[in-house]
């Protein structure tokens, strides 16, 4: 299912304890109060994953009974503990009692067992655990990070149970201008583009990965950015129209449709292509290394497609930099100079002959 990275928050919170700390719980207290940083668990956790022992030591015992039994359930995680359900009901308990009472947290803990049940094959019992988690998170914490995460996970649910239409509308609760997080939109709509393009809907599609890229660049997500870019850009090639309108002017002016209305079709401006196309290009790794690079698939496939392979000439030139084989096959068939043709296969061959 979906996760979201750790806040910055809570993240430069760690780094300012190594520059500064230690220091007393009030001086702590009083850099929480000025990041804005929402709960003492948000920054045990991070604690946690950042290996910051000393600062989680103080931290916790700033934890409330609920939220040391959530904290209690990460650090089970983070050790590869996968039966878990005991110890979340456990939590769900402490925090539904009236004296530890945590309406948050319960709906939190409700999502972390929806997400337990699904991974013991228990479907029915976790769309309920999904669902009441995220209606309990819409009503008292609405666009915070676990509501968020709510519904990312209630629409991966609905993918892996085979209802693309329900993980759709899921998306369509999130709404650009209701305070989510620019990630937590920025996936919503790569999902949304990638079901739309499967019912054919081309011009929502396109639009769906637009706002994903954006929302990513905004993020700082850069892998995410491009890979809705190259979504857009492999969505638009055969609707290009130079009358037509930036997609930016186009996005603002789309709004729902009732049943009855015919979808609009989809005319994508060359400017649009070729920004998005350079700014993804801008932001590729020097490197070519790696065994999946599905950055290099996409770019090197769409720049044979727009007369932009030059860009990828210190690349063409360097096969052996090259260990994705699926890579090493698109260039292969994308350039077509013998010679260098003959080398790409070569390198091909050691890296089939590598993986038998």
């Amino acid at each position: 299912m979906t996760q979201i990275d750790v806040p910055n928050s809570p993240g430069f919170f760690i780094s300012r304890w190594r520059e500064k700390g230690p220091v007393e719980i009030e001086v702590l207290e009083q850099w929480k109060e000025e990041m804005n940083i929402e709960s003492w668990l948000m920054i045990a956790e991070a604690s946690m994953f950042l290996d910051a022992a000393e600062l989680l030591e103080l931290i916790e015992k700033e934890l409330s009974p609920a939220e040391k039994a959530t904290l209690g359930l990460v650090r089970r995680r983070m050790l590869g503990d996968m039966h878990l359900e005991q110890a979340i009901n456990d939590a769900i308990q402490i925090a539904k009692a009236p004296e530890t009472r945590d309406l948050k947290l319960e709906g939190r803990l409700r999502m972390e067992r929806g997400l337990s049940r699904f991974e013991a094959g228990d479907t029915e019992g976790a769309d309920e655990d999904l669902t009441w988690a995220e209606i309990r998170l819409k009503s008292v914490a609405k666009a915070s990070r676990d509501h968020d995460l709510s519904l990312l996970n209630k629409a991966a649910f609905h993918m892996a149970t085979g209802a693309p239409l329900m993980a759709l509308a899921v998306y369509a609760d999130i709404s650009r201008n209701s305070g989510h997080a620019n990630e937590t939109i920025a996936i919503s709509r790569l999902g949304a583009s990638r079901i739309r393009a499967s019912l054919g809907h081309m011009f929502d599609a396109a639009r769906h990965a637009w706002n994903a890229h954006a929302h990513a660049i905004k993020a700082s997500q850069i892998n995410m950015a491009i890979e809705a870019g190259t979504l857009f850009i492999e969505l638009s090639l055969e609707n290009i129209d130079s009358d037509a309108e930036l997609m930016k002017d186009q996005v603002s002016k789309a709004k729902p449709r009732s049943a009855d209305e015919s979808e609009p079709v989809l005319k994508v401006n060359e400017k649009d292509i070729e920004d998005v196309f350079l700014w993804c290009h801008s932001m590729l790794p020097e490197s070519y290394s790696g065994e999946q690079r599905p950055d290099l698939r996409a770019m090197v496939s769409i720049a044979a497609k727009i007369n932009k392979l030059e860009l990828f000439s210190n690349l063409l030139e360097n096969p052996d930099d090259v260990e994705d084989s699926m890579l090493v096959a698109i260039v292969q068939a994308c350039i077509s100079d013998d010679e260098l043709k003959s080398k790409w296969n070569q390198r091909l061959t050691v890296l089939t002959l590598e993986n038998l």
